[in-house]
């Protein structure tokens, strides 16, 4: 059983306009000290980050734009803390304290991650799926129910009508998908508008991939200063983690479908 969300549904926009932040600060630094909130819908985008790097508000605003529309931005940036800040003076160490989980993908989740993506492609606009072992539930914005089921003609499709979804219809906030970004690898930590030095992002992607890569499920944990995790220099884990984003086009594209 797993539900998947598109790159258009509103917490997804939110998790692409922290993600794209994040790529900025990589275009300012190797490795930034950067982490984003974001809270998108009817109208108004709240973003806060902390960071090390310098952002003006018409880089984020033009991210914004691109991303969700001319909607109005209400942004705050601080300095990220100085006493983490510290923790990672000198050596890349763990940033944050933190258990992790990775676990095969099933061909129930693969199943659906390629349902999800089918419909995007015809239809990119806000939708919601799940897949409960052959009941198929579609939740597609902006398209004739009927279309769709030409196509899944088995499946239940938006059940109370249609509906046109997005910003102005719902609320959006970062990391409010863990499930449709990792399935059953989701943990406490979020994945998305944080750079890599956080164990949110570097070693759940570890996780996740020696769980496909070794077929079991995979079980860390880690203190925020660590020089070592799962027998690992941190370090390593990050660059594991930097090439995997660098092979998916950066952080705002892992944003829109998650780990699968």
């Amino acid at each position: 059983m797993i539900e998947k969300v598109n790159p258009s549904h509103p917490d997804k926009v939110a998790d692409r306009i922290a993600g794209a932040i994040v790529d900025i600060a990589y275009l300012k630094n190797n490795n930034p000290k950067v982490a984003v909130e974001v809270l998108i819908g009817h109208g108004n985008c709240h973003i806060i980050i902390e960071t090390s790097e310098k952002f003006n508000k018409n880089e984020v605003n033009n991210i914004v734009k691109r991303i969700a529309g001319n909607i109005k931005l209400d942004l705050q940036i601080v300095k990220q803390d100085i006493y983490l800040a510290n923790n990672q003076i000198g050596k890349l160490r763990c940033g944050d304290n933190g258990i992790f989980k990775g676990v095969p993908l099933t061909k129930e989740e693969k199943k659906l991650s390629k349902i999800a993506r089918d419909i995007y492609s015809k239809y990119p606009y806000d939708g919601k799926y799940i897949l409960d072992k052959n009941k198929l539930v579609i939740c597609q914005s902006n398209c004739k129910t009927n279309d769709l089921r030409k196509i899944y003609k088995k499946a239940i499709i938006n059940p109370l009508g249609e509906w046109s979804g997005g910003t102005n219809v719902d609320s959006g906030a970062t990391n409010r998908k863990l499930g449709s970004d990792m399935a059953g690898s989701i943990t406490g930590g979020g994945l998305h508008g944080k750079d890599l030095s956080k164990a949110d992002v570097s070693i759940n992607i570890y996780a996740f991939l020696k769980a496909q890569k070794e077929n079991k499920t995979i079980e860390i944990s880690c203190a925020i200063g660590d020089e070592y995790v799962d027998n690992k220099p941190y370090s390593e884990i990050v660059e594991i983690a930097r090439n995997y984003i660098k092979s998916v086009g950066g952080f705002e594209k892992f944003a829109e479908w998650g780990l699968y």
